[in-house]
Parts: structure tokens; sequence; C-alpha cells
């Protein structure tokens, strides 16, 4: 779980002037928010360019962040859920990546068959998830994807720990069955 007390420490000082720790925010929340965006929009070139806006806006609107009212971290993942919605709104982006993508990983040590096996799991997964309610595909998502805890999770989507619990469980069940 992120430390929010040196994130508020951080967001103090970046809202007094101190350009600097913009730097920190952005290193300590970026890969996050990067999985978060890239689990959704299952584009790695998109979720590039979308997490960028997120920090984009972070700094844009960095002055209107309340601390103590929303966590930092749920406040960026705000900002990337609408984000997302936006895009999808404006560019029906469907979830799909160019197998030459998944091929080059690395230095090309990775199989074609076993690449092009992983990348039908995930596009199954991506379909299942697409299947089952919204609120418990953001819970299993920020869980298993963006690696959330579930106090993290609760304070992102403004719920209590036993809801999202309970989501998790319902959301897991209905996607075993949609992958069935």
């Amino acid at each position: 779980m992120l430390d929010s007390n040196k994130d508020n420490a951080l967001v103090k000082r970046a809202q007094a002037g101190e350009t600097a720790v913009i730097g920190e925010l952005y290193d300590r929340h970026q890969e996050r928010i990067y999985r978060y965006i890239w689990s959704k929009i299952g584009n790695q070139q998109l979720a590039e360019d979308l997490t960028g806006e997120v920090f984009a806006r972070m700094v844009t609107h960095l002055s209107t962040y309340e601390i103590g009212q929303t966590p930092f971290h749920a406040w960026l993942y705000q900002i990337a859920r609408n984000l997302i919605a936006d895009t999808y709104r404006k560019e029906a982006y469907r979830k799909t990546e160019p197998l030459d993508t998944a091929v080059n990983y690395q230095d090309g040590t990775v199989m074609i068959h076993t690449t092009v096996e992983q990348k039908l799991d995930i596009e199954q997964i991506h379909e299942a998830l697409d299947l089952i309610d919204p609120i418990q595909r953001e819970v299993i998502v920020l869980r298993f994807m963006v690696g959330m805890s579930l106090q993290e999770v609760a304070f992102t989507l403004d719920k209590t720990v036993g809801a999202v619990k309970t989501l998790q469980h319902r959301g897991l069940k209905a996607l075993r069955v949609a992958l069935m």
C-alpha cells in the first residue's frame, strides 16, 4: 500500500511551488496508473499516451486537489477513469495490439507460439471481463491487474473494504462463468 502521508507531504510541496516534487509523484504512481490503463484499454501505445495525459492533468489540476478529502492515488485513478471514458467516447477503441508488438518482446527470445497463446489468453480475459458487471470488473482490474490492496481499491472506488471483498468475490465468480 502506498504511503498516503508521503503523498500528502509531496503534494503540499508541489502546491507550494516546488516543481521538482512533481517528478517524485510521477515516479511513485506512474507504473500502477499505466498498468491500470493498459488493463482497461489493451493497447500499449495508447496506454502510454493516456498515462502521460493523466500526469499532465495532475499538474494542471494539482492546485485544486484538497489533501485529506480523497487519497492522492485515488484522485489519480479517478483522473485515469475519466480519461479512459473520454477516450472510448471519442475514438471507440477496440482492445487490440498488433501481433508484431507481442513477437518483439525483449530480444526476440520469446517463442512465437507461446506469445500467440498468451495473447489469446489475454484477449479471452478481456472479453470475459467485458461480460461481467462494470463495478465488479473495476474491482478485479484494480486488485489483480494493477495490484492494489483491498484498502486502496476501497479508497479509489469510495467503497468500504467489505463491499470491495464482496464485489471481488462476485466478480471472480462471474469471471469464471464467463471464461467457460
